[in-house]
């Protein structure tokens, strides 16, 4: 998996990831699908004004995957959306025109529809409050192969996968440590063996086990691997 690297700048949060466009030198191909001729057709008189960027087609929702394939844009701005409809057009070009960026640019206020969205490959969510600036910057973001979010957007899609690793095990009283090393335990490795496979000192280990047996409320190595392996923990391992 390719690594991610954040950063932030006080108007949008991009993510590196896994995007092969560029723009090289050459100006960003743009196609507009947004249902309302209106919202084309002010975000094509601003993009027309930016030297780097060159609108290649416009179009409704309904048209977005054909354009794609036939102008072969770095980004398509998507606009005026609903996630299953969104979801569709996502799959198709992913299928049809893999190469190009998508960014969605929509008032949607449901989390799950955007990262939805996000799921099925937007390169990036912007709202549509957002200013000139912030949409060149995120056109730009989009076609050298970074994901580029609204802040409000980013804050929240932070908190979600922070609370989704606090559940993502059984015992969210343990730190991650604590967990790692309980798995192994349960899994029926010795203190040694956890410390070696962990790199780090026996002493250390046994520091973790005390914190773990205090937080599961046990008296002991046996209880706690019981406790453990009743809720499915170590158990791909057998004792």
């Amino acid at each position: 998996m390719t690594a991610m690297h954040r950063r932030r700048t006080p108007e949008l949060s991009v993510i590196e990831g896994m995007g092969s466009a560029s723009a090289g030198g050459h100006p960003v191909t743009v196609v507009l699908a947004d249902d309302h001729a209106v919202v084309r057709a002010g975000l094509r008189t601003l993009l027309t004004c930016v030297d780097w960027v060159r609108v290649v087609a416009e179009t409704g929702v309904g048209g977005a995957v054909r354009e794609a394939v036939l102008n072969r844009p770095d980004v398509l701005v998507l606009g005026r959306w609903h996630a299953a409809e969104t979801e569709c057009v996502l799959a198709e070009l992913a299928r049809c025109a893999p190469s190009v960026a998508v960014l969605v640019f929509s008032d949607a206020e449901d989390d799950e529809s955007v990262f939805a969205a996000l799921r099925a490959g937007a390169r990036g969510c912007l709202r549509r409050a957002a200013d000139c600036d912030d949409l060149l910057r995120a056109l730009s973001a989009a076609a050298a192969g970074w994901v580029v979010l609204s802040p409000d957007i980013a804050g929240r899609l932070a908190a979600m996968l922070a609370g989704s690793t606090r559940r993502a095990h059984p015992f969210p009283e343990l730190t991650a440590r604590e967990f790692e090393v309980l798995t192994l335990v349960a899994a029926g490795l010795p203190n040694a063996s956890i410390a070696s496979e962990l790199g780090l000192a026996r002493k250390t280990i046994s520091n973790h086990l005390s914190r773990v047996f205090v937080k599961l409320g046990v008296a002991d190595r046996a209880n706690a691997i019981v406790r453990a392996r009743d809720a499915g923990v170590g158990v791909d391992r057998p004792i």
